[in-house]
Formats: C-alpha cells, structure tokens, sequence
C-alpha cells in the first residue's frame, strides 16, 4: 500500500486572480501549507501504523547484546539487501518462548512504527520463533549440549518405574486421544486410579503449565487427602517439532530431572525425540506404551499367580511325601525299648550288689577316724590348757603397767622439748617479721620523699612553661596591636575585613580599639592606593675575611 499522508491541516487553494506571468510552481509553492516538525512525524507514524499492523518479519538477529538496564531489548533484523530496527518490551521479554540470540534466524511477529527522535521506523516484537527446521535443530543441539554438560542427563540419576503403582499421575491435555488411549490401555491391563492434571502441550505458556504440574504432582504429600501417584506419564500425541517444543523447554527438562516420582515421557511417535526424553527415568515410544510401562496385564499377573500357588502347592505335598518316608526309615532304625533298657537294668542290678559291703567299710572308717580324734582330745584337754595360761599370766604379774608408766614418762619428756623448741622458733620467727616490716617502713618512707621532690619539680617546671607560653600569646594577640594605636575593622556580621573597597560595600562597620568598640557607617569610595617608589636595592655589606690585617 502506498504511503499517502492524511490532509495538511491547513490547506489553501492557489489564488485565481494570479498574474499571467507568475509561472505555477511558484503559485502552489506559496499556498502551500507549512508543516512542524512534530506534525509531519505524527502523519508519517499514523500512516506507516494503518498501512503496516501485525506483520511476520523473517530476518537474522544483529546487534543483540542481552536486555537494557531497563528490562528492554534492542536489536537490529536484517537478511542480504535491507537491515530493519527491532524492539522488545520488558514485560514481553519475560514471556517470549524463544530468547533472542545474536545470529540466530528467527520470524518475529509484531507492529511496524516509527521512533520520531531518529527519524527511524522499527518494528516492536510481540513474539519471536526460530526460522526453519535448521534453526529449531541447531537451537535443540545447542540446548541439549548445554544440560548434559550440567549432568541433567546422566544415567545414575534415573529411578526405577514401580511395578504395580497405587495411583497413575498423567500430564496431558484433557481434550486430545491420548489421554483416551492412556485411559483404555490401563483398563485393560490393570486397571489403576489415575489422576490428570490438564496442561496445553502446545503454543505459548504451555512450557511453564507442563513444568507446573510436574512439581505440583510432587508437591502432594503422601497419605493427603488428594493421593501422590506413584508414577507419571507426561505424554502428547505426534506433530512437527515447532508442535513438540514445549517438551525442549529448560524448565520443563529441569522439572522432570528434579521429580522424586518416577517419570515416564511419551511425547510424539516413536521417531520423535524431545529433551525430556533424556532426563526422564523411562521414555515410551507412544502413549500407549507409556501405560503399558506403568502397570503389569491382570491377566498374565492372575496366571503367574495360579501358576505359582499350584508349584507351591505341589512342592509342599513332595515335601510331606519325602519326610514321611525319612520318618519311616528314622523309626526302622530305632531299636526297641526293651533292648535299649537291658544294659542299663544289668548295671542298675550290679550297682546294687557293690553298695551294702560299701557302705559298711564306709560306716567302719568314719569310726576309726572319730577315735582317733576321741585319743587326740584326751591328750590335749582344754583343762591343762587352761591351767598352763593361769600360770603364765602368774609369772608376768605387774610388768606391763611398770612399761607403760615407763612409756608414758618418756612420751611427756620428749613432748615437753618439742614445746621448748617451738616457742624458740615462734619467737625467731616473729623477730625476722619485725625487722622486715622496719626496712619495707623506711623504704616507703623514702620513696614518698623523693615522688613529693619530683612532683614539686614537674609541678614547677609547668608552671614555667605556662608562664613562658602565657607571654608569647599576649605578643601574638592583636589586642597588644591595638593598643599601639591600631582598630579592628568588621562588618555587621562580625567578619574582619581587610580592605577599603570591602569596608565601603558593607552596609555598617564595627571599629574596635583598645578600650572599647565603635560602630560606623562608610560614606565616600576608597581612593586608589598610590604606588609606593622604589627603593635602590640596598648593597649587603661584605663580610670580610678574619684574617685580613
């Protein structure tokens, strides 16, 4: 569409009555009607906005050095022939699903208009996509590289799916086949409580919905009254990879690397590959199989089973069938009562034929030895005994109170020197306490002599020096100045002023002498200083030498 300016706003017709002479272009270049400045931008970015709306704009991305301070992004669109200036605002830039990146060829959708401060058109992007399959491949290398260098893709940081989970989380859209198809394959393998958290799986925002549901998912705590899955599938059915590019989004790979439940991804067909692919625990090639990985088939489960209970069934009656027969050939073993009993009657009966004669040889040296004690007392009766100690303590009579009077006696002697000895060491003692107390009193005494002698001197030579810096302030002071005839000249403000021309511009002057202050009031300009004459350099005197005659 061409570019047509609206009317001027004030237009003028030629004048019909124009001389015959005056050639046209001169008539219409004076009625025509004068513009501003600020008008003809406004006309031109009025136009170029009807003529230009919405416009998808395919281009390479120049100049781009990241976000302005102010959360803006400037950048240039150019291919081989032209270069067109770009824009994003600050609250679009959040929202953008694909970042701007120096180099990379992208379609930019958005409003052409005008910036009249540079006589600039520029287009202002509201979105911004990657050009071509190249560019989506380059971009999805270049991501992939960047979070496996990161480790999101490790294989030691992949759980285990549950065999039989109590609850199935999916992460889909509600309104598509997939989740019908998940639906029916877990009714007919198991069927199993499954909980959908609806999200878009495609176009703006549904990176961010997908990421959302997977942490929510895991926000729900076990045993609350909506239930935790045990696992989740995030699935979507197949399409172009600009469909599947939500599932490349960095959020949406670091919410399933960081999902405590074990994740099943089943995004696209068998032949799609998306980055949560590679950081989720197991990757289905259909949604379908991604139901068929959550839960086991009911009915191989139930024939495993019975299978099993009929093998255990039939192990156990083997077993009872193998320790009978042990039991059978344990008890053929086994001798009889009877013969088993016969030894032990016959040493039972020869016990008892040893144990009469036993006991009377037993009864018969107890008696010899209870004899033979009987002639031992005899021998040693406790009456001699007796009689042999009364007749020991006869012969000792009074000797041991003799030895303790005596031990006594010698005990109080040598007590006696120990107090003598004592009383010597306290008085000792006590002497060497009080010449040592009559030194320390004559050392203190002459040392507050000598503090009293230096305090009066330091106290003497302050005073001095007080006096000596008392008479320096007063030759120092101006008031000793003043009374050598001289006046303090100030302003009303109390600043000393140092010149006429300064006393002159001040409104009121305070003159202080002496004896006392004046104030006063300037009335005539000061006249000029008169140059002083210049004096003949005086001749320095030359020294002359001390040993000169």
């Amino acid at each position: 569409m061409p570019l047509v300016p609206p009317p001027p706003p004030r237009a003028a017709r030629p004048p019909t009555d124009a001389p015959a002479d005056v050639p046209p272009s001169r008539v219409l270049s004076a009625n025509q009607p004068e513009w501003s400045v600020g008008e003809l931008a406004t006309a031109l970015k009025r136009t170029l906005e009807d003529a230009f709306g919405h416009v998808r704009l395919r281009g390479e991305i120049s100049g781009y050095r990241g976000p302005h301070g102010s959360g803006h992004a400037y950048f240039s669109l150019k291919d081989g022939q032209a270069r067109i200036d770009a824009v994003v605002w600050k609250g679009v830039f959040g929202r953008l699903r694909q970042r701007p990146q120096e180099g990379l060829e992208v379609v930019a959708t958005g409003r052409i208009t005008t910036y009249p401060g540079k006589s600039s058109y520029q287009i202002v992007i509201e979105s911004l996509e990657p050009a071509g399959l190249g560019a989506w491949m380059a971009l999805l290398e270049e991501r992939k590289r960047a979070l496996a260098a990161e480790g999101l893709f490790a294989p030691e940081h992949k759980q285990p799916i549950p065999f039989l989970p109590r609850v199935v989380g999916v992460v889909t859209s509600p309104t598509g086949a997939v989740i019908r198809d998940i639906l029916h394959r877990l009714e007919d393998r198991f069927p199993r409580p499954v909980l959908v958290w609806p999200v878009r799986v495609q176009g703006e925002g549904a990176a961010e919905e997908i990421a959302a549901a997977i942490r929510g998912f895991n926000a729900l705590e076990p045993g609350g009254p909506i239930p935790r899955p045990d696992v989740l599938i995030v699935a979507r059915g197949g399409g172009s990879i600009e469909d599947l590019w939500a599932f490349n989004e960095e959020c949406v790979v670091r919410a399933a690397f960081e999902s405590r439940i074990p994740l099943i991804s089943a995004v696209g067909h068998e032949t799609d590959t998306t980055l949560i692919d590679y950081a989720s625990d197991r990757r289905a090639p259909t949604p379908t199989g991604a139901a068929e990985m959550a839960v086991p088939v009911h009915a191989d489960l139930a024939g495993q089973v019975h299978d099993l209970g009929g093998r255990g069934a039939g192990a156990i009656l083997r077993r009872f069938d193998r320790d009978r027969a042990d039991l059978r050939a344990a008890a053929r073993a086994i001798p009889s009562a009877d013969a088993f009993l016969a030894a032990k009657r016959q040493r039972l009966d020869l016990a008892e034929a040893r144990l009469a004669p036993a006991l009377a040889a037993g009864a018969r040296g107890h008696r010899q030895r209870l004899q033979g004690l009987l002639d031992r007392l005899a021998r040693r009766s406790p009456d001699v005994a007796l009689a042999n100690a009364r007749a020991r303590l006869a012969r000792i009579d009074h000797r041991p109170g003799t030895a303790l009077r005596n031990d006594m006696l010698r005990k109080t002697e040598t007590l006696a020197q120990l107090g003598r000895r004592l009383v010597m060491a306290r008085e000792a003692t006590l002497e060497r306490a009080r010449a040592l107390e009559a030194r320390r009193a004559d050392r203190l005494a002459a040392t507050l002599a000598r503090l009293a002698q230096a305090g009066a001197r330091a106290v003497e030579r302050r005073r001095d020096r007080l006096d000596a810096l008392g008479s320096l302030l007063g030759s120092l002071s101006y008031k000793a100045v003043l009374e050598r005839g001289y006046a303090l000249v100030r302003d009303e403000a109390g600043t000393p002023l140092r010149s006429a021309a300064a006393a002159v511009a001040a409104p009121g002057l305070t003159l202080q002498f002496a004896d006392g202050t004046v104030r006063a009031r300037p009335d005539e300009a000061p006249e000029p200083p008169r140059r002083a004459p210049r004096k003949a350099p005086r001749k320095e005197p030359q020294q002359t030498s001390l040993f000169e005659a």
